[in-house]
């Protein structure tokens, strides 16, 4: 789709005033990632390292892992890693959370700790963290968002080709802006991070909040690798329930659309009745039983799907009017690495979108002492 979105080629000319080095953190959401984890981080690790030397970040800059509930040994590799590199810090919830709200854990956490700018990038590194230089040189020069944006997607199978492609042509035309070929591979500034922690919805599409936080915004272009190690933790089913959830999280037009296709069908039904009525008058017989049928399956099944869509929609205002917190935190490890204050064993952090803290004058709860 058409956006205000320029690509970082295009707008990295002014270079009049750039930036000082940023002091940037990796946010990496983790679900049962023990076999990608060690290359992961010893990638994340010389990337750091390699930007320091070529100063566009600073020596303080960090890598936060986000354990989001994993079943598996990943917990105790953060831990592992954490005790070996000091550039390495890592959250633990309570339970899987799911992505969007593991990512929010991590960025909160950043944003407490005062960094420059965050990139958010999956622990499978399909996403090519190479062009990380090249986000922080677009926040360098001014943006405020950068996104990662797949050049294409040759490497998807074809139903799934179809299906974003789909997808992205359905957001468009319900009104949602959305920037096409996009994952959760971006690069966040301080201000458009406060600005993103400011909503405060349970039902997340981070994909779809981006373009509302305004700023300068620009795109990096990359191609997708495989998998490094594991299994996709996104299978069919949760990618449709991700697809919903960006779908009835912006707009209300699927329950309006309903309201037409009603008007519609009333409109057919009085069309049916006049010309009932007249060959009843004109004394023929109607036969019509077959379709009779099929009109009462056919509108039976509008009537179904229309009460599922609306109860999408009943069970989001079900979600968001427990006011739940989106995420537990059960522990962090490495925390003094980055902010100079003791590691915390446990601390809670229940409800990051909307700090209440802030406007008690009290101070956050990840700065216990």
């Amino acid at each position: 789709m058409k956006t205000d979105i320029d690509s970082h080629e295009a707008s990295a000319g002014s270079r009049q005033s750039l930036r000082p080095p940023c002091r940037l953190a990796i946010v990496v959401p983790c679900y049962n990632e023990e076999e990608a984890f060690p290359l992961t981080n010893d990638s994340l690790l010389t990337l750091l390292s390699m930007m320091a030397e070529r100063g566009l970040t600073s020596r303080d800059s960090r890598v936060v892992y986000v354990d989001d509930g994993s079943r598996d040994a990943t917990w105790r590799l953060m831990e592992a890693a954490v005790s070996r590199s000091p550039e390495v810090a890592a959250l633990r919830l309570a339970c899987n959370a799911g992505h969007q709200n593991a990512l929010m854990a991590g960025m909160a956490l950043v944003d407490d700790c005062g960094f420059d700018a965050v990139v958010t990038v999956d622990a499978d590194l399909q996403d090519d963290i190479s062009v990380i230089p090249d986000m922080v040189e677009a926040w360098r020069a001014g943006a405020d968002v950068v996104y990662g944006v797949r050049r294409r997607r040759d490497s998807d199978s074809w139903f799934k080709r179809v299906s974003a492609s789909a997808f992205y042509r359905l957001l468009h035309s319900l009104g949602v802006a959305t920037v096409g070929n996009h994952s959760d591979f971006r690069l966040l500034g301080r201000r458009a991070l406060s600005r993103l922690l400011q909503y405060g919805e349970r039902n997340l599409y981070l994909r779809g909040i981006m373009p509302l936080l305004g700023g300068r915004q620009v795109c990096v272009a990359y191609d997708r690798k495989p998998r490094s190690a594991g299994k996709t933790k996104y299978p069919f089913g949760k990618m449709l329930n991700f697809a919903i959830d960006g779908i009835t999280s912006f707009t209300v037009r699927p329950v309006r659309m309903i309201s037409i296709v009603g008007i519609i069908f009333v409109a057919v039904a009085l069309g049916v009745f006049i010309y009932t009525m007249i060959r009843h008058f004109q004394g023929e017989t109607i036969e019509g039983w077959t379709s009779l049928m099929l009109s009462i399956w056919f509108c039976s099944g509008i009537l179904l799907m229309a009460l599922g869509v609306i109860g999408e929609y009943v069970g989001k205002i079900y979600t968001e009017s427990k006011h739940r917190p989106r995420y537990v935190v059960d522990g962090v490890a490495g925390l003094e690495s980055f902010n100079g204050q003791e590691s915390l064993d446990s601390v809670a952090h229940p409800q990051p979108a909307e700090k209440d803290w802030e406007s008690r004058g009290e101070k956050s709860p990840l700065h216990h002492a």
